[in-house]
């Protein structure tokens, strides 16, 4: 239990009322959270049924599941008109498979895209379907069409229960420093992109840190994920209030940075509870992932820095108006997600959030979150501004060779 105050009985006190407010919260929000959230379901597992019982001329393929090394020894070995006649065979399983080379997947997703847009186009004229059912089918529709138009980079692709989905801008291959955005609660096909509020949505978000990115340092080739493949929680109910959907995708997240192309740099940017997800995976993630900055978090399912075992360095920052500081911060009975990461004894660098407004805003273009965020996307930590003013988040980084002492 978090301490919140010298006094133990107060402490016991004050954590027991916070406890009572997230009940509270649970009882009027969000049990209907537990019922009706759905995770990955059949077309991906039939897709990998598939790609299981098959075969490239006398071979037969690899397990889906297996090593990201071990299916890219699998696809470097094929030619290319093998990828692509996989590609084209097994859309759903090629397009979800860490190691598989990106190009390919962008390929494999654009044919499983169009086809679960055919599947909806159907479902939009079934008389069978209420009312609600066929207008939900031609949302659905609507933002296939949407991820298939232009030259839009889908790394990963799965249209079961509320749907999950991962878009790359930039150059995967041949980028030197990636960025991973990972959204919080309410992330799902139908919001991965939106026309009003565009910068609170997954791809608003990685769309204004690679322009940003770019402008920091136009030399760096960089690229954005924006990473909305995992099931995040519906809404501010129980699975908000828990880790049981940030460990899933804790390993999700876990695989996808091992598998990333060649040899860049991984920096994660993960707001809300997202800040949960990359908690839970800092202790697995590779060593190329060098930054985790967080935003507006709830917690890292953590007390302070040094239990998240990671090597990257951790940052942390949050505006002065984010409603995210009244929520409880403590875990009583797995309920709560830990310390807060902005305040002094949780030990991360804690950078400024000056000009971001609310919960959502710590993307918009013009803020200084958005500017932190690049400067640590490309590597330029002499050129983030910290919460203090002064230059304490900086202190003791190592950069072009010279340790920085704020």
């Amino acid at each position: 239990m978090t301490s919140f105050d010298s006094t133990p009985t107060l402490s016991v006190w004050r954590a027991l009322l916070a406890l009572a407010v997230v009940f509270m919260m649970l009882a009027t929000t969000g049990w209907t959270a537990v019922q009706h959230q759905r995770g990955p379901g059949e077309p991906l597992t039939a897709a990998f049924n598939a790609w299981e019982r098959g075969r490239i001329g006398a071979r037969h393929l690899p397990d889906p599941t297996g090593p990201s090394k071990t299916l890219s020894a699998f696809f470097a070995s094929l030619d290319t008109a093998q990828q692509s006649r996989l590609a084209d065979r097994y859309p759903l399983a090629v397009g979800n498979l860490n190691g598989a080379p990106a190009a390919l997947r962008y390929r494999a997703n654009r044919v499983a895209l169009a086809q679960a847009r055919t599947v909806e186009e159907h479902r939009m004229h079934d008389s069978r379907l209420s009312g609600d059912g066929r207008q939900l089918a031609g949302r659905r529709m609507h933002r296939y069409e949407s991820l298939l138009g232009g030259d839009r980079q889908i790394l990963a692709f799965d249209p079961s229960g509320p749907g999950r989905v991962a878009e790359v801008l930039g150059d995967l291959d041949r980028a030197q420093r990636v960025s991973v955005v990972v959204p919080g609660v309410d992330t799902n096909l139908l919001t991965f992109e939106r026309e009003n509020r565009r910068y609170a949505a997954p791809v608003g978000m990685a769309e204004s840190l690679y322009s940003a990115e770019r402008r920091a340092d136009p030399g760096t080739r960089t690229a954005v994920i924006a990473w909305a493949d995992y099931t995040s929680p519906a809404g501010l109910g129980v699975d908000a209030a828990i880790g049981k959907l940030a460990e899933d995708g804790a390993v999700r997240l876990t695989a996808l940075t091992a598998a990333l192309p060649g040899r860049s740099k991984v920096s994660l940017f993960c707001h809300s509870y997202g800040s949960v997800v990359c908690g839970v995976a800092a202790r697995a993630l590779p060593d190329r992932v060098t930054d985790v900055a967080v935003a507006g978090s709830p917690g890292m399912r953590v007390e302070n820095a040094a239990q998240l075992s990671t090597g990257a360095r951790v940052w942390a920052m949050r505006d002065r108006d984010d409603w995210i500081q009244d929520v409880p911060y403590l875990a009583v009975g797995g309920l709560g997600h830990g310390a807060d990461p902005v305040t002094r004894a949780f030990g991360a660098r804690v950078l400024s959030a000056a000009g971001a407004v609310g919960h959502a805003g710590y993307f918009e273009p013009g803020t200084e979150s958005l500017h932190n965020f690049a400067d640590i996307g490309v590597g330029s930590y002499r050129a983030v501004t910290c919460a203090d003013g002064a230059g304490s988040c900086r202190s003791g980084i190592v950069y072009d060779g010279e340790t920085m002492a704020g």
